[in-house]
């Protein structure tokens, strides 16, 4: 990591310079994060920028194979298949572990998503640091030699596509109950979209609507789409008047297709230097004897839901529909960060817009989360300080 900033950091350091920051977050909406937001900044080097931009590109190229929709073709026969689906995915999430292979730090692929992330309450994050840490205005969180005027320009053109905002809206499940609802916040406020509950959302015909504030309704034009379709399975209890399977007139702003053909399903098919080698379970000629140096996981999950980080041989004989699982090799975060107390693992997620008409995507900026636990989540670092979601600085 880039020293003289962490050194400097650890030094700036006090818990109540920490509690106002947090009181900050807090202060926008009068809500704070139920996910833990840590209390420093991941410093990226110059060489594992270019690493993770490397790793990014090659992964972009293989996304952008002219085969890549007949490849991926059976996450959707196993999963959901939603009608209009368009070219390509408007936004892409490209998590890498920062891990040590050879006694040297490189970024290995995770997983990818094509699926948003929390892009309005980043950029937030980085102001509000350099609010308490004013010399971490020195170094930027955006990529691509973007600043904020630039970062936000292509979110409205990737989330809007042109349309009045008043005709697109942020569509979830219970959006006051997610985890990510400040994010919801943010994009509400600086994008100036509706954020709408599915049950609240009105069909006639194959047009949607939704009630604004005076209780008018309003022709829903796009769907910025944070809707998980695992969890709108669970819950039974929802009424919809309208289902993701009909032939509706709206435009989506991340199709609800892309979450499934841009997931953990393409890890089987890539290789090389930034990649874990990942086998699908049905491809599986013998169970390794090693199994303490593999992860099973499901091909189409969030969040790290039904992950099994310490194998058996029962695990994988128990799974029955082996096509939908793959089994991966470990990799070894390296504890890069170092706290106050201890050192700290990292991962970083790499963000990407795809506007419309734009041949090819765009990497603007970043969400890092840092691990004390053996994995990345908060289940594996209760109770932990110097952990949690922050953003990552590279060197202007």
């Amino acid at each position: 990591m880039i020293q003289n900033y962490r050194e400097l950091f650890n030094k700036s350091f006090d818990k109540s310079i920490y509690q106002s920051f947090l009181d900050d977050i807090q202060s926008d909406f009068d809500y704070l994060p139920t996910f833990r937001v840590a209390e420093t900044p991941l410093f990226i080097t110059k060489e594992l920028q270019s690493q993770l931009l490397d790793g990014c590109q090659q992964l972009i190229d293989f996304i952008k194979k002219k085969d890549f929709k007949e490849l991926t073709k059976k996450s959707l026969l196993v999963n959901y298949n939603v009608p209009n689906e368009d070219d390509h995915t408007n936004f892409i999430a490209i998590d890498f572990g920062i891990c040590e292979e050879n006694g040297k730090i490189i970024p290995k692929l995770i997983e990818a998503q094509g699926f948003p992330s929390i892009f309005n309450f980043q950029p937030h994050v980085y102001k509000k640091f350099t609010k308490v840490y004013p010399f971490l205005s020195e170094l930027s969180p955006y990529l691509n030699g973007l600043d904020e005027e630039g970062y936000y320009f292509l979110l409205r053109k990737t989330i809007l596509n042109g349309n009045d905002p008043k005709h697109v809206i942020l569509l979830e499940i219970e959006p006051e109950k997610q985890n990510t609802k400040i994010d919801f916040y943010y994009c509400k406020r600086d994008l100036g979209i509706p954020i709408v509950c599915v049950t609240e959302v009105i069909k006639r015909g194959d047009k949607l609507y939704y009630k604004n504030e005076a209780g008018q309704e309003i022709l829903i034009k796009r769907i910025y789409n944070r809707v998980i379709f695992d969890e709108l399975e669970s819950r039974k209890d929802l009424q919809l008047q309208f289902s993701f399977m009909d032939k509706l007139d709206v435009e989506w702003a991340g199709h609800p297709n892309w979450f499934y053909r841009i997931s953990k399903y393409i890890l089987p098919y890539i290789s090389g230097p930034y990649f874990i080698k990942s086998t699908l379970l049905s491809d599986l000629k013998e169970i390794p004897n090693d199994l303490e140096n593999f992860v099973l996981k499901p091909l189409f999950s969030f969040s790290g839901s039904g992950v099994i980080f310490n194998v058996k041989k029962s695990d994988i004989e128990a799974v029955k529909e082996k096509d939908l699982y793959i089994l991966q090799k470990k990799v070894h975060y390296a504890p890069i960060v170092k706290a106050i107390e201890g050192s700290v693992k990292a991962e970083v997620r790499v963000l990407a817009v795809w506007p419309e008409e734009d041949e090819n995507p765009t990497l603007l900026s970043n969400v890092v989360r840092l691990s004390r636990g053996e994995m990345i989540g908060v289940k594996f670092n209760k109770d932990k300080d110097w952990v949690g979601g922050t953003i990552g600085l590279f060197e202007k």
